[in-house]
């Protein structure tokens, strides 16, 4: 009985929410979802496809890009499924470890998405500040070793939030604000002490989505520090064009979270709607728009997606 009563009671599974008062046009709504998933897709593959075939983008700032692309295609994919079926089937049900995996992806990718802005405001500060040493600080080894670090910084941050949320008891409404698992959503399905994993949470929001923009705002100030020194006003463009996109993909992914969190903090008690579209704005952003920033504004991958495709048609 003692072991009974010290067990943590499991829900079975989830239920997720789709578009509050607009269920009975979730077939329609799901035709933009499904063209901006398809343009993520895409557009994450055919970067860095285009990246691996073109020996002269084995440069660091493109292969930085090359993880950016996986980064946004991992996000796209971990929220796709349940986001999908719910719109086209009306299947709001998930499983208890299903959820907990959709919420360990999601939550890592969005971690590596800003970790790769980080390293890729490096990138940029080293190309303009320092481009002499260009090439002997960021080596091929340097590189991968910073992408392996964005792995385990971003995983090893997740891993312990997970295990702090597994062991307690959902014994609330299992019912989920979104169409996939988010880890404050499920929090509040909690009924027991958790302090410790709000604590942990708002840990991880200043060593991540706080210092990461900090340090990419250092980085820029610095190279803006750089630029105002050149000697001619051609140098400032092309340093300025350098940086554009980078630019560009750091505000698709910072001004939509900035709005989640002003959303969730001034406006708790606003329509459902509201949270829902800027919750989808978030996820979708970032991993739709920077495939088009990159290909619109880098000539490099306007000329290896031009050749790619000159030699899918000669084949």
């Amino acid at each position: 009985m003692s072991k009974m009563n010290n067990s943590t009671p499991r829900p079975f599974q989830f239920v997720l929410t789709g578009i509050p008062g607009f269920e009975a046009y979730h077939i329609w709504i799901s035709i933009p979802f499904c063209c901006l998933y398809t343009i993520s897709i895409v557009g994450n593959t055919t970067i860095p496809s285009v990246i691996h075939r073109e020996p002269s983008l084995h440069q660091p700032m493109y292969l930085f890009l090359f993880m950016l692309a996986l980064t946004d295609l991992g996000l796209t994919l971990s929220t796709l499924p349940t986001v999908m079926q719910l719109l086209w089937f009306n299947i709001q049900t998930i499983t208890f470890e299903a959820c907990f995996a959709q919420l360990f992806l999601i939550h890592t990718f969005s971690f590596m998405e800003s970790s790769v802005l980080l390293a890729m405001s490096f990138d940029r500060y080293v190309a303009i500040c320092r481009p002499l040493h260009y090439a002997t600080i960021l080596t091929n080894k340097v590189i991968s070793r910073i992408g392996m670090a964005i792995v385990f910084r971003c995983v090893l941050a997740v891993l312990p939030s997970l295990f702090l949320l597994k062991r307690l008891p959902f014994c609330r409404s299992h019912l989920l604000s979104h169409s996939y698992c988010l880890h404050q959503d499920m929090l509040r399905l909690v009924c027991a002490d958790i302090r410790v994993n709000s604590w942990y949470g708002f840990a991880l929001v200043l060593l991540i989505i706080v210092m990461d923009p900090l340090l990419i705002v250092f980085s820029y100030a610095m190279i803006l520090k750089s630029i105002l020194g050149t000697s001619t006003k051609t140098e400032k463009l092309r340093a300025f064009n350098n940086c554009l996109s980078h630019i560009l993909a750091v505000l698709v992914l910072y001004i939509p979270m900035v709005g989640v969190s002003m959303t969730h903090r001034f406006a708790k008690h606003a329509s459902p709607l509201l949270h829902v579209i800027m919750a989808n704005v978030y996820m979708l952003a970032p991993p739709v728009m920077n495939p088009i920033i990159y290909s619109v504004k880098t000539k490099q991958i306007r000329q290896g997606l031009l050749h790619l495709f000159i030699r899918r048609r000669v084949h």
